[in-house]
């Protein structure tokens, strides 16, 4: 399936097919774990070459989708694609990483390590100036009138974002830990090849998140070296679920205007009144086709049993899962 279109959506909104495969094509690059990786060198040439031209349409108001991976971030992101105003990216990390260099978690698009943190002392003028005329020119391109960018690890740098972009919107999606955790080591070892996997290049990813999250906390800071060899990736992704979702509600206290918590189950469990929240949320125009499609698209999968957890673990994860009210 390319760029999350398949037949359902063609009925349901045909006239967004273009910015999807716009998107698809040019705006979000290709990551290592997917094929097409030759084009990469080309887009960054575009996106030089977008910055070197005046902005071509005004951002305001972007709304981002935040979480963590596998908890429903890309449906909910291509079922408010189909609202007639939205222009979506899913993970556009080239976009990211060509406006600044130190994001790249995984190592898709650099060879030196990222950063799982940014705040706002890396977001310089430079760096709003770029994502504006990127952002922009998507716009434009696309004949749309408000940026979604779901790029779930923007939970870590909710600063970052604010401070480039002051009237941004937040959706934090999150979703049961054993759901989650158990995609994650699925996505992994289907997707996985050559060593490079959800955890990133030669483990780029999950060391990030042992030297960020584990080795600066009281809670796991005497864990973080053994915790740095772990090859069982449903502890890995279980560590990973915890901190982003306090990440998450963290946000949603720091910035209670503009964040909306969106808890996975309720959301397919009423497909419509969570798309009513949302676009009121958002400032979005009514969109009865959204509400539609919405109603035929979320639909809650299966419950994952849970699996026995590393003792550092335990405690944390049943806080985290009693917080987020499972």
């Amino acid at each position: 399936m390319v760029a999350q279109l398949d037949q359902a959506y063609l009925e349901a909104r045909p006239t967004k097919v273009w910015s999807r495969l716009l998107a698809y094509t040019f705006f979000e690059g290709r990551p290592l774990t997917t094929r097409g990786r030759w084009i990469n060198p080309a887009l960054f040439a575009f996106y030089h070459a977008l910055n070197k031209v005046p902005q071509l349409k005004k951002v305001h108001r972007p709304v981002f989708l935040i979480g963590t991976g596998r908890s429903g971030t890309t449906i909910l992101g291509v079922v408010l694609s189909i609202h007639k105003e939205i222009g979506f990216l899913n993970e556009p990390k080239a976009l990211w990483h060509s406006a600044f260099g130190d994001e790249d978690l995984i190592g898709s698009y650099s060879s030196h390590p990222g950063r799982v943190e940014l705040t706002e002392r890396h977001a310089s003028n430079e760096v709003s100036r770029r994502m504006r005329r990127l952002y922009g020119a998507y716009l434009r391109f696309s004949g749309s009138g408000r940026v979604l960018d779901k790029y779930p690890e923007l939970v870590f740098r909710t600063r970052f974002v604010k401070a480039l972009f002051p009237d941004a919107k937040f959706l934090f999606l999150h979703r049961n830990g054993w759901d989650t955790c158990t995609s994650i080591n699925q996505w992994s070892q289907s997707h996985g090849s050559g060593g490079e996997d959800w955890w990133g290049k030669q483990d780029s990813k999950w060391q990030l998140l042992v030297s960020e999250c584990a080795e600066t906390s009281p809670q796991f800071a005497q864990h973080a070296t053994a915790m740095r060899d772990w090859q069982d990736q449903r502890q890995r992704a279980a560590f990973e679920w915890i901190v982003s979702m306090l990440a998450g509600l963290a946000v949603a206290e720091a910035y209670p205007d503009d964040v909306l918590t969106v808890p996975y189950e309720k959301l397919c469990a009423d497909p419509v009144e969570w798309m009513v929240k949302i676009t009121e949320f958002a400032d979005l125009v009514d969109d009865p086709v959204l509400m539609k499609f919405a109603k035929t698209r979320l639909k809650l999968p299966k419950p994952r049993d849970p699996f026995e957890l590393a003792p550092e673990l335990q405690a944390p994860f049943n806080e985290v899962m009693e917080k987020l009210g499972y």
